[in-house]
């Protein structure tokens, strides 16, 4: 049986900021969200580039947040008071887990103690799954900004979606996170970081039956998502080799460079690796669209912009760009209607501060599960295209 080489996680997932809470402690982050300026779709310049965005009102900042299959619903890592976070470091941790309307009229906190990460529905909307060091908060805070400093402790939990019912499905006191469920619910898939390598695994709902799907120790893979046929996982990687030799490069000379990533899939069985994306710079936090053709990506332009482009799984058609914004945006997600697509921006002053969720009408891209015929099998990389060095080629 082939196996892919391992391949990344550039989790950006805690981010310093406001308060936000339930019950008392929501109020008071209410009224701190509401009372910073009101977002719209920007500057004129952007509105005439950008389709009809909206910002999620009454929510704390937050990371990625994810649709619920209603398509109104939608789940996060979200700033609270109660969450554990590094005393020196606003960077570490202040994140729990919270489910709320993308209208903004209805929102609770899922998990109560620890930090959190990733989250997921389950496809019946009656369960979630999500990434917690709520059971060994005496273990180093971490950063999950940084792969060298993932939290560890950080296990996989699924609960109903008030937070009851916990039910605990990882036991390893190692990094787990990144966790995403197949569309009929037969599979969760995950990203786990042993002694600082990444690989993607998978295991069944109840936590039984964990295979891993990624073996190689440069590659380092992350971000897994399955696409509409339920055998398909998209995800991103990038070489260890090459952030270790950008590192050097920073520290010697003060230059920054983009790490590079490329956008893989595979199947369920970590067969037929293809990749998705071919320039050598950062495609990074892929999403699939429920047309089973489309995903949705970050890379980075002109004067470090941040951007989210709309990609091709075949390879045929050139990536669109759906945001405009001079400030961070990224971390996409479509709803399975194919209709919205929900995205993080900057506005703050400093890169990647004052982050909160927003939602774009994608309704035009005709991306939704209507036009769903399959999952191209191959894409059409520019002639004379290689992947780097060892890379993400199978193996047997």
């Amino acid at each position: 049986m082939q196996r892919v080489t391992s391949l990344v996680t550039l989790f950006m997932a805690a981010i310093g900021g406001l308060a936000g809470a339930a019950d008392a402690v929501a109020q008071d982050a209410t009224a701190q969200a509401s009372a910073r300026p009101a977002a719209d779709s920007g500057p004129p310049e952007w509105a005439a580039k950008e389709l009809p965005i909206r910002k999620i009102p009454n929510i704390p900042e937050t990371a990625e947040a994810y649709y619920a299959p209603d398509s109104i619903h939608v789940i996060a890592q979200t700033q609270d008071p109660k969450a554990l976070r590094a005393k020196d470091d606003q960077s570490a941790g202040g994140a729990l887990t919270w489910i709320f309307k993308d209208d903004g009229s209805e929102a609770w906190r899922v998990n109560d103690r620890g930090q959190d990460a990733c989250s997921w529905f389950f496809p019946d909307q009656k369960r979630i799954v999500w990434t917690s060091t709520r059971d060994n908060m005496d273990m180093p805070i971490g950063n999950w900004s940084d792969d060298s400093e993932y939290p560890q402790g950080a296990e996989l939990y699924t609960s109903d979606l008030r937070g009851g019912d916990i039910k605990r499905l990882t036991k390893n006191e190692v990094y787990e996170a990144e966790v995403t469920v197949s569309p009929d619910g037969k599979w969760v898939v995950f990203g786990r970081q042993i002694d600082g390598n990444m690989d993607i695994w998978l295991m069944k709902p109840d936590g039984t039956g964990e295979k891993q799907l990624t073996f190689t120790p440069d590659w380092q893979e992350g971000a897994p998502y399955f696409l509409p046929d339920n055998k398909t996982i998209l995800f991103r990687a990038w070489q260890r080799s090459v952030t270790a030799e950008l590192r050097r490069i920073r520290e010697e000379t003060g230059q920054r460079n983009q790490t590079p990533m490329t956008i893989f899939t595979m199947q369920i069985d970590g067969s037929n690796v293809v990749p998705r994306t071919f320039t050598n710079d950062m495609n990074w936090a892929p999403f699939p669209a429920p047309d089973g053709r489309h995903f949705a990506y970050v890379r980075i332009g002109e004067g470090n912009n941040w951007d989210v482009f709309l990609g091709d799984l075949a390879g045929i058609e050139p990536p669109k760009r759906l945001t405009f914004s001079p400030s961070f945006d990224g971390f996409p997600a479509i709803s399975p209607d194919g209709k919205k697509l929900l995205f993080t921006r900057s506005q703050g002053q400093r890169f990647m501060s004052d982050l909160y969720t927003h939602v774009m009408d994608i309704s035009s891209l005709n991306v939704g599960p209507e036009n769903f015929k399959g999952v191209p099998a191959t894409s059409s990389p520019p002639a004379g295209w290689k992947l780097p060095a060892e890379k993400a080629v199978a193996r047997n």
